[in-house]
């Protein structure tokens, strides 16, 4: 009777998924993939990386108190003004961005620009530490309270208020809303329902239903119910995926050393590499790597900052700091792992390189017994956590340009967009997802570049001054003094 229903379950997700894939015309998919190369074409690219660079630059090279960073997240500061924990806030953002990009995302931009895509997406988070931080300090600096007392900001708000262009914040939050339906949630409950068909045999459509209901349950609770499951889920499964990596590292051990090498050759060469790896163009591996380091901790997005808004601070600089550490652990730590993880077991088994998914199994399938359920378990949290983070973010958005007006009509379509990601095509949800980051991360980079000087001297007041223990005294202001009806205003 069981196997009768499992099989009649299969049948209707297999029946859904073709019904899907013939819903969507050829030329609409060819128009999303095309999108999505165009936007991420050379321009951006070097938008990208020369914001970052340019940014660390101005900072003074901010990565370097990284350190002093991570001490500030775990510091409790119950003086400080703001809606949830700074430790909160860093969780809801790490959930946000440790998400299947760290694990499928890093394999599919190796699979597709081989080794050398590991560099780029190290890169790319290494001096994108520089523009998460300058993203939070606008956050923080351009924040408003509205009269029932919440916190709001993010990249919408700087640019409204800093830049004074209405039109600009408007299109970055409608990008916003997008792409939480994109990368925050098709992709993420898609790459789920593969991952628990590919190793349990559980119908796409059940592991959807299940989703939809777990993730409803803390959505609807919103920020802080949010951020009390993120702080404590976040932790426990970014463990126990690098106990996992670091275990086939030592199994790996004497490619340790060659793949690091075959990681820099590539990253500047396209000859071919070996290992079951084929040569490519610096500029696929560079665009595929940038894209993926992007997708992964989302540097330049404008997403963290939302969510950096809300923290309890005491002046911009500071919460600003530990927003950028989110950048540190999920790109420079846990892809770099991943990354070398991959390359090195190619080597290891000299497997034909396929697809990202392919990889990342083969990978973990070296462990015995328990390595199928530590990636299982790993793509099962790190979704479950992005879907929640980009659901306050996508959140944020709409009200930023419809009020409070349908909410709850926001959140029941983005429930319901979870069960429909579980039995879709994968492809088209990540070129959407892809075109979605880069038209969410224009507006933003602009932004960032147009008020440089306003981060600069917000640095200077509280950090270089040695003032990080301030308060910043707008925090201060009665609700009434801000405009607070901005929100509505800015919707009509």
């Amino acid at each position: 009777m069981i196997q009768e229903l499992i099989l009649a379950i299969n049948r209707i997700s297999l029946e859904l998924q073709t019904a899907f894939n013939q819903a969507v015309p050829q030329t609409l998919a060819d128009f999303v993939a095309d999108t999505s190369a165009f936007l991420w074409g050379a321009p951006l690219l070097i938008l990208l990386v020369g914001t970052h660079l340019y940014l660390t630059f101005r900072l003074r090279f901010i990565q370097k108190y990284i350190p002093k960073a991570i001490r500030l997240s775990i510091t409790k500061d119950e003086h400080a003004v703001g809606d949830i924990s700074p430790f909160g806030a860093l969780s809801v953002a790490l959930a946000a961005t440790i998400g299947t990009g760290n694990i499928i995302g890093v394999a599919t931009a190796i699979a597709l620009g081989g080794p050398g895509a590991v560099f780029w997406c190290w890169i790319v988070g290494i001096f994108g530490i520089a523009t998460k931080y300058a993203e939070g300090v606008l956050a923080v600096r351009y924040r408003v309270t509205t009269p029932d007392g919440e916190v709001r900001g993010g990249p919408m708000y700087a640019i409204r208020y800093g830049m004074n262009c209405k039109w600009l914040a408007v299109f970055f939050a409608l990008m916003t809303m997008l792409a939480s339906f994109g990368v925050g949630n098709l992709a993420q409950s898609n790459a789920v329902a593969v991952t628990i068909r590919e190793s349990f045999h559980v119908p796409p459509l059940i592991t959807g239903l299940l989703m939809t209901g777990l993730v409803a349950a803390v959505v609807l609770g919103g920020l802080k119910s949010i951020a009390r499951v993120c702080e404590k889920i976040v932790p426990l499964m970014a463990a126990c995926y690098l106990l996992g990596c670091f275990t086939i590292l030592c199994l790996n051990a004497e490619y340790i050393l060659p793949s690091l090498r075959l990681i820099l050759e590539s990253a500047f060469t396209s000859k071919a590499a070996g290992g079951g790896f084929v040569g490519v163009s610096v500029l696929t591996a560079m665009r595929y790597g940038v894209a993926r380091g992007l997708f992964s901790n989302e540097s330049g997005l404008g997403s963290a900052p939302i969510v950096a808004a809300a923290a309890k601070t005491r002046n911009p600089v500071r919460q600003a700091l530990i927003s950028s550490t989110g950048t540190f652990w999920d790109t420079v730590v846990i892809c770099a792992v991943t990354g070398l993880v991959l390359v090195s077991n190619c080597l290891a088994l000299n497997i034909d390189v396929q697809d990202g998914a392919t990889l990342t199994h083969k990978a973990f399938e070296r462990i015995p017994v328990v390595g199928s359920l530590i990636l299982t378990f790993g793509i099962v949290s790190f979704a479950y956590t992005t879907i929640l983070g980009w659901s306050y973010y996508g959140e944020k958005a709409f009200e930023y340009v419809f009020g409070g007006r349908g909410i709850t009509l926001y959140r029941l379509l983005f429930v319901f967009l979870i069960l429909t990601g579980s039995v879709i095509s994968l492809k088209i949800v990540w070129d959407f997802s892809d075109a979605a980051n880069a038209l969410m991360a224009l507006p933003n980079l602009i932004c960032l570049i147009a008020l440089t000087k306003v981060i600069v001297k917000e640095t200077r007041s509280y950090l270089w001054n040695g003032a990080l223990d301030e308060f910043d005294s707008r925090d201060a202001l009665p609700a009434e003094t801000i405009l607070s009806s901005s929100i509505q205003k800015d919707g009509e």
